[in-house]
């Protein structure tokens, strides 16, 4: 039978990922009540908030977080739909890509699928229990968080509203797990299910904001388009979330009639052949790495780059968003010599900078991946020290954090200055964004101290980097403690044009780094080869 035994790998697949399932929950049910809390002591009058929505009447913004609806009658529920509906959704898209590609890919490129097919069990059961695990996970977390947003009784989000804010998150989530199920039948490695997959979330994403600024259609071919329809807190328009159901369903069939074709470690979309002799470049670390990476490399340049080139188109309408606005202005702080731009820009700063710290991250915690996978040891064995092989995981590692800092700073002038009458300078933004870089050391000497010391701990960076962003990002509207605030490295670098440049804190961040680093080097000399 193709579906024997797959009850027992469902709750085999639950206790696997039990606490990655608990992490995710927590952090969307969590993160998404606390922001309608905050959305209701932000714009405490119907004035208030309707300044807000004239701000938001702009292509730009429009691109960017999606259409207007209710604009004209802006209630708490419909700015939190408007808001945070999308960015949200993205995020149960990443969430759903990342666990389907773990628990079916990538555990048949480790061998795990071919001892578990050893047993008598069907040849669908493990994708069936990966996609009904993913499907009850997102409908979880959408149940509570519509539930929490009933529970919190904010004057603007009804109960009908609240439901269909969490089914428009879980069908999003229904969505990228049939597609990602269905990818995962086409590529041979995960590395491949997870860029193919991430192709699809970005092509979605610039789908629907082309669409929202100029043509319908484009908005409706696209799934993060099409879940916006619903017009939540708005409307409460209920056939997207059927339309996106049924487009999943479409999916997971064909990706099960695919999967019962294909071969155990095929893929249906055969890869070129190799060249006969490699590159003398494969020969060192650095080369060898470049070439493993370059795919990542190249995508999170890219994305960067557009990244801070979204936020510099909407710096025109900036004076306008903040003005009379006490809340936001009590974000930035209080500094009267300067504009609201120029404010705006120190916290964008550390934006862009935590941002820049993820590809970095990601390239450095590759070398976990290896050797987890035995690769590392084989490289070992070759002449290579452990030393120059951290090393350089490291210096890539950095040099992307730097590039891509440089980037986010160049497509954020770049898209900044046609915008603006007096656009910053790009040397005054290049300043401010590159003073962060001693921060983003001290992240990577984490990462790098978890995977020398404790290598099963180093996920534990991604707390560091989500804490750092909390810190930054609403610290200063939640009046967080300072003591907290500084646990974060970013807290430490002068918020420049703003504050005056200041070493000392620098040198600190730059001293302790290298303390940790040496001490991380050693200690990973030390260590069993495999962890």
């Amino acid at each position: 039978m193709l579906y024997d035994k797959v009850i027992q790998l469902l709750f085999f697949t639950c206790r696997q990922n039990r606490k990655a399932s608990l992490i995710w929950t927590i952090s969307l049910v969590g993160v998404t009540v606390l922001t309608a809390s905050a959305f209701t002591g932000l714009y405490q009058s119907d004035q208030e908030r309707q300044s807000m929505a004239q701000t938001m009447e702009n292509p730009a913004m429009t691109a960017m977080v999606g259409p207007g609806y209710g604009l004209d009658n802006y209630t708490n529920g419909a700015m939190m739909a408007h808001q945070m509906l999308l960015f949200t959704a993205i995020v149960f898209a990443v969430m759903s890509i990342l666990l389907v590609t773990k628990m079916t890919r990538a555990e048949e490129e480790e061998g795990k699928l071919e001892l578990l097919r050893s047993l008598p069990v069907g040849r669908l059961s493990s994708l069936s229990a990966t996609v009904i695990f993913v499907t009850i996970l997102n409908i979880v977390i959408g149940l509570l968080i519509g539930i929490g947003l009933i529970a919190m009784n904010l004057v603007g989000m009804g109960m009908t509203g609240s439901i269909l804010y969490g089914l428009t998150l879980t069908v999003t989530g229904l969505w990228f797990t049939s597609i990602t199920a269905l990818i995962s039948q086409l590529s041979e490695t995960s590395r491949g299910v997870v860029g193919l997959s991430f192709l699809v979330l970005i092509v979605a994403y610039l789908l629907r904001a082309i669409g929202d600024v100029s043509s319908e259609v484009l908005s409706l071919m696209s799934p993060l388009g099409l879940v916006l329809r619903t017009e939540v807190y708005v409307q409460n328009y209920w056939w997207p979330i059927f339309v996106t159901i049924l487009m999943s369903l479409v999916f997971t069939l064909i990706a099960f009639y695919l999967n019962n074709k294909r071969d155990l470690g095929a893929g249906l979309l055969l890869s070129k052949p190799g060249k006969r002799e490699g590159s003398r470049w494969l020969l060192s670390p650095l080369g060898l790495i470049l070439r493993l990476q370059r795919t990542t490399i190249i995508s999170w340049i890219i994305v960067m780059f557009f990244l801070g080139a979204s936020y510099g188109s909407v710096f025109g309408d900036l004076e306008a968003f903040f003005e009379n606005n006490e809340v936001l202005m009590q974000m930035l702080g209080d500094n009267r010599g300067y504009s609201m731009t120029e404010q705006f820009t120190t916290m964008l700063m550390v934006v862009l900078a935590i941002m820049a710290t993820i590809p970095a991250v990601l390239v450095f915690l590759r070398v976990r991946g290896e050797e987890k996978k035995g690769r590392t040891e084989h490289l070992l064995t070759r002449g290579i020290s452990r030393f120059s092989l951290i090393a350089h995981y490291l210096i890539i590692a950095i040099l992307l954090g730097i590039v891509s800092l440089f980037l986010a700073n160049f497509g954020l002038w770049f898209a900044s200055s046609q915008v603006m009458e007096e656009p910053i300078t790009f040397v005054n933004l290049l300043k401010a964004g590159l003073s962060y870089l001693p921060a983003m050391l001290l992240v990577l000497m984490i990462a790098v101290l978890l995977f020398a010391w404790k290598p099963k701990s180093t996920p534990l960076v991604w707390l560091y980097l989500v804490y750092s962003f909390f810190t930054v990002y609403l610290g200063g509207l939640i009046d967080m403690p300072t003591w907290l605030a500084d646990l974060s490295s970013f807290s430490h670098i002068p918020q420049l044009p703003v504050d005056d440049f200041n070493w000392t804190p620098i040198l600190i961040l730059l001293f302790i780094s290298t303390v940790g680093l040496v001490f991380s080097f050693i200690s990973y000399r030390r260590r069993d080869a495999l962890g």
